[in-house]
């Protein structure tokens, strides 16, 4: 078995008419995977994809380019879903688009981090071009768990994240990516903090480059990473599956 710990297939904005012909075929490749809300309504979607797939699990939250439209909603679905929910997210910081102003979306952070305390769950965390500002924020709270999504970033916020006990999602992009120190990064990540994800549809693995991307392929990420760090898939595969078992409680 391998885990998707982030994924989107449950959004019928991206999947109008084919989730679930890529759900069967995720499934049958062993996968289960965790389906991850970016806005009110996607995560309301990620609840109701959940409680009627055996193999997929629900994370709700807003995402920063969403703050601008709002994110009370969450605390409601967390009021009437807890059991069926096993994380916040995705929440966090982006400053490379100009989607939300930044006030909102620490706004939105706050708020979100507040309810993982308050419901004792782990956090899927976007940061993108923002960490200055995300990790003030972060260590403003006690308690927090969670996992760095699709990371890219430097040596020093791995290293600042590895430190707050947090762990590091690896996608598609160490599959495609030219980017020899980054490669090179990705396999220093200890192998018991790395979460493998597709982030699906969005980036794609190799050798699947130009098709949308679905749960099924995060087998590749787990391929590349056993290769870049020479050790077996299995060795992947019972790692990273722990990982996320560890985190999500699944």
């Amino acid at each position: 078995m391998l885990i998707d710990t982030h994924c989107h297939l449950h959004d019928s904005e991206f999947y109008p008419d084919n989730r679930e012909q890529a759900y069967k075929e995720s499934v049958d490749a062993g996968v289960v995977m965790v389906c991850v809300g970016t806005d009110e309504r996607s995560s309301r979607e990620a609840v109701e994809f959940a409680a009627t797939h055996s193999s997929a699990y629900a994370v709700v939250g807003v995402h920063p380019h969403e703050a601008v439209n709002g994110w009370a909603g969450i605390a409601g679905l967390l009021a009437m879903h807890r059991d069926s929910i096993i994380g916040i997210g995705e929440i966090g910081l982006d400053y490379y688009y100009d989607h939300s102003p930044k006030e909102l979306q620490h706004e939105a952070l706050r708020a979100q981090i507040q309810l993982a305390i308050d419901y004792d769950l782990p956090i899927s965390f976007h940061v993108r071009d923002a960490f200055d500002d995300f990790w003030p924020v972060f260590d403003s709270f006690q308690g927090v768990r969670g996992v760095l999504h699709s990371f890219t970033d430097s040596q020093q916020n791995l290293d600042a994240g590895l430190e707050r006990g947090l762990f590091i999602g690896i996608n598609g992009i160490s599959t495609f990516t030219k980017d020899v120190a980054q490669r090179e990064l990705y396999a220093s990540i200890p192998l018991e903090r790395v979460l493998l994800e597709t982030d699906a549809p969005f980036l794609t693995p190799a050798p699947f480059r130009g098709k949308m991307n679905i749960p099924a392929y995060v087998s590749k990420v787990a391929e590349v990473q056993a290769d870049t760090r020479h050790i077996s898939l299995g060795a992947i595969r019972d790692a990273t599956t722990a990982n996320a078992q560890k985190l999500f409680g699944i």
